[in-house]
């Protein structure tokens, strides 16, 4: 076995519980329900439950659902529920009230607001777009063309080709924020800029940008965006997402799923649609209402723990998780699959290994839970309000065993779940 390396005094374990007693975020640790002896650092893919949301769910079940019935679509605010929470969404990502809406999955939301876009720039057929974002974005865009038949395709440029690829023939750039894999992220106020000098709109997916870092939509003169509420957010599994739609273009917008609830007198059950005014008109169908009442409560952390400081202390446990990696993993054949300063990327790592799969599975049978994306790319995420600098510490310290110890070369983890 390896002779253990002589740490610096700021990357000890002590040092680590010195921080965490220092932490003025440490408080939101113990409103989250998490297991005894696991790390969690995939908040990135799926943030744990708040205490205040397995409360809230049981309530509006128990009282609102069993016993008000139909009558709490009025009594409980349920029908209010897509703007109210959409409102909250938007002091989150520099959005102005009446701006947001909260309502279905990341995936028809984007379909919805390209399809927006590409209806206000007719005379347009390119869409611009990073190949290697999250393969879904390019999935919905690639059914929504084929689909208006019209003769639009897409222009995938990667990082450094994006600024080249936005031409004249452009009718919207449709990018993410934080890249899901490396973590790279976008200047999204200079590429917007870029859109808007040569006609086109810009829309950006906020998925890994939404309560992990600032996001200043309006500040930054975006047209459209879409996020979901189930990562930094931690609003739960398949919690719904967002829609963003700059007031300047709410009159003007359409979208092809229209439904009772995007009409402007739903209740009035008229043969045709006629659109609501404003961000209502994103709508389509009836919402999930247990769902909605569960984010709910992640909402409410962000916003009393404040997107800039939890920013800070996320950098901050990232930073750890690196330094260490570097002092006691340099020679294990790991190497980082995104940028290595903490201001160039979101709110979790990328490390490459050529055996992530297995060892990944093996680290998580340790009770340390992160991810896995291939073909050799295992994430790391620091979501501030419920991990500790110890945490990080003691990550590193079971990774740094795993691959002592060979653990990782047990067959049973090279078995590949459905889910990785």
């Amino acid at each position: 076995m390896a002779t253990a390396p002589v740490l610096p005094t700021d990357l000890t374990r002590d040092a680590a519980l010195a921080l965490d007693a220092a932490d003025p975020l440490g408080a939101f640790i113990d409103e989250f329900q998490l297991p005894r002896g696991v790390v969690y650092l995939n908040g990135n893919s799926l943030g744990p439950s708040p205490k205040a949301a397995i409360a809230r769910v049981t309530e509006a079940a128990a009282e609102e659902w069993s016993t008000g019935l139909v009558t709490s679509w009025n009594r409980a605010g349920w029908f209010q529920l897509p703007y109210r929470l959409g409102d909250r969404i938007a002091g989150l990502i520099g959005a102005e009230a009446g701006e947001v809406v909260m309502t279905d999955s990341t995936s028809l939301n984007l379909f919805r607001i390209v399809a927006a876009a590409l209806a206000m720039r007719p005379d347009r057929r390119v869409i611009v777009m990073e190949g290697s974002n999250f393969p879904t974005d390019n999935y919905v865009i690639q059914g929504l063309i084929e689909t208006l038949g019209r003769g639009h395709v897409i222009r995938f440029a990667e990082k450094n080709e994006i600024a080249s690829a936005i031409g004249p023939d452009v009718a919207a750039v449709v990018l993410t924020q934080v890249h899901y894999k490396s973590s790279h992220i976008l200047d999204m106020a200079a590429i917007t800029a870029q859109a808007h000098a040569v006609g086109a709109l810009a829309v950006w997916d906020l998925c890994h940008s939404a309560g992990a870092i600032p996001v200043d939509l309006n500040g930054c003169n975006v047209d459209f965006a879409v996020g979901c509420t189930y990562k930094y957010l931690n609003g739960g599994p398949g919690s719904p997402a967002f829609q963003f739609a700059a007031k300047r273009h709410h009159e003007a917008m359409t979208q092809p799923l229209t439904g009772w609830w995007g009409h402007g007198a739903p209740f009035a059950f008229e043969r045709d649609y006629a659109p609501a005014s404003g961000i209502g008109r994103m709508l389509t169908g009836t919402q999930p209402i247990l769902s909605m009442v569960a984010a709910e409560a992640g909402l409410d952390i962000a916003e009393r723990a404040g997107v800039g400081a939890a920013r800070e202390k996320s950098r901050a446990l990232g930073k750890l998780f690196q330094d260490l990696v570097e002092a006691r993993l340099g020679d294990a054949g790991f190497t980082l699959g995104g940028p290595a300063q903490t201001d160039d990327r979101g709110g979790h790592i990328a490390l490459e290994h050529v055996n992530g799969y297995p060892i990944m599975k093996a680290l998580i049978s340790r009770g340390v839970i992160g991810d896995f994306r291939a073909p050799t790319t295992m994430r790391f995420g620091f979501s501030p309000l419920y991990l500790r600098y110890a945490d990080i510490w003691d990550a590193v310290d079971i990774l740094v065993a795993t691959m002592e110890t060979g653990l990782w070369r047990d067959p049973a983890f090279a078995a590949v779940e459905a889910v990785t």
